[in-house]
């Protein structure tokens, strides 16, 4: 009989189990893993442990890794992976209301809520997460839904009942720090939630994920989506960008241009060999875009500005503005940075006040109008909410009547224009262009609806 293969067995399938969830995440970052080298991998997971995690790191990149690229897309995988997941401890309760009500008067969840057993919780969700499949999230919007099944295998719904049972017995303070502990959970759930994504998420659904993102109300989105979302909006200009720098074809049809046809044609005698059409010359256009830049519309602003500061290639003359109240040229602040991070910088500088579209619309008078003429679109993004000052509409007339057009992009929807201290319905006589503008596609809708505007 052959000697026995001195190589050590596999792991068990309990000490397998996070090994194998890592080649799966790794295989949805696009690290290709055949099933050999799967085991090749948990041989070595059994002989170095998960102890040191750097040297697993090592092994594992030694063996699953085949090109400096799935190198990078590996230890990125594996950092996410083997990360601490968050815990979510209770607040600390004051020492007399500890003694009144001792954290062992109360079980299960609600338990480890109150006594602050980070450790416990944290596994807690671990095990939610499997019992729910959690593996299986592939787009965004099923975060919110994992979130709260992950919850609801823990044990929600006898802590909410738990919570009201308190508060009828009149135990407000107890009641109270299980209520921030129950809030902190949530978050912690909803990371978890938002890690699994971008473990598991297949190539295939990126697609479908990136669609997703870019159709939903940037102001809604989590710090994580909005980082995404900078490489969809990436994505989106160099293709804009693509179709209106691309060069033109010579043009075979139109009307003639009879004087250069002639004298081209002189050498054979006026025969016409060769034609010459009229060709009417297209202008890259010169933007001007006035952005408010305070707090209800502010991310929107983040990301029209850097999108407009993407297409710099085929835009002639962006100058770009922002306000609070009083206006701020920007167009040096774009160009120190790279697009996807220009509109943060913006907002860092000057964002974040309250708005008044009055003050904002007479310095640009008093300083701008001039730079305007016949060729000049003008982009104005904002909710025209002025905290009642004086909007002076009459301004924006005198700056529609000097510039090429007047393009208004509201970050609210329409049913909400003209409630409260919004002026859109004033300022919209003198807009050639007024739509709702809340999501990346629709920012991408309006660019590019101008752009086709000024070659049409």
């Amino acid at each position: 009989m052959p000697p026995p293969s001195p190589a050590e067995p596999p792991p068990p399938d309990d000490a397998a189990a996070p090994l194998l969830g890592f080649i799966r995440a790794a295989r949805g970052a696009g690290v290709r893993i055949s099933p050999a080298e799967t085991q090749d991998a948990l041989r070595a997971a059994s002989l170095l442990g998960y102890g040191d995690r750097a040297l697993l790191g090592a092994a594992l990149g030694a063996t699953l890794a085949k090109t400096t690229e799935e190198k990078a897309r590996l230890a990125a995988c594996f950092a996410r992976y083997f990360a601490a997941p968050e815990a979510a401890p209770a607040p600390e309760a004051a020492p007399a209301a500890a003694a009144q009500a001792p954290a062992d008067a109360e079980t299960g969840l609600a338990g480890m809520l109150l006594a602050g057993d980070g450790a416990s919780l944290a596994a807690g969700l671990a095990e939610a997460g499997q019992a729910v499949g959690l593996a299986g999230i592939s787009v965004f919007t099923q975060v919110n839904l994992y979130a709260r099944r992950m919850l609801e295998a823990m044990g929600l719904g006898a802590l909410e009942a738990r919570i009201a049972a308190l508060r009828a017995e009149g135990a407000e303070e107890r009641a109270d720090r299980l209520g921030e502990g129950l809030g902190r959970l949530r978050a912690a759930a909803r990371a978890a939630a938002e890690r699994a994504l971008d473990l598991y998420a297949r190539p295939e659904n990126a697609r479908l994920r990136d669609a997703a993102l870019a159709e939903a109300r940037i102001a809604s989105l989590s710090p994580r989506d909005r980082a995404r979302l900078r490489g969809v909006l990436r994505a989106m200009a160099r293709k804009l960008a693509t179709r209106h720098a691309r060069p033109r074809r010579h043009p075979r049809r139109g009307r003639l241009d009879a004087r250069r046809t002639l004298r081209r044609n002189l050498a054979w005698g006026g025969v016409l060999f060769q034609t010459v059409w009229r060709r009417r010359r297209i202008e890259r256009p010169r933007i001007v875009v006035l952005c408010d830049v305070s707090g209800s519309v502010a991310s929107v602003a983040e990301f029209l500005l850097s999108f407009l500061h993407a297409l710099s290639e085929v835009l002639a003359d962006l100058r770009a503005f922002a306000f609070c109240s009083s206006l701020s040229e920007v167009t040096d602040l774009l160009r120190r940075h790279a697009p996807e991070t220009a509109g943060a910088a913006v907002l860092r500088e000057v964002g974040l006040g309250a708005s008044n579209y009055g003050t904002a619309l007479e310095d640009f008078e008093r300083a701008y109008m001039a730079t305007l003429d016949r060729r000049t679109s003008v982009i104005i993004l904002g909710d025209a909410r002025s905290n009642r000052a004086d909007p002076r509409v009459d301004i924006l007339a005198r700056i529609a009547a000097r510039a090429k057009r007047v393009v208004w992009l509201n970050p609210e929807m329409r049913p909400a224009w003209g409630t409260g201290d919004s002026e859109i319905h004033r300022y919209a006589p003198h807009c050639a262009v007024l739509r709702p503008c809340a999501s990346l596609k629709a920012l991408e809708a309006a660019v590019a609806d101008l752009l086709a505007a000024e070659a049409g």
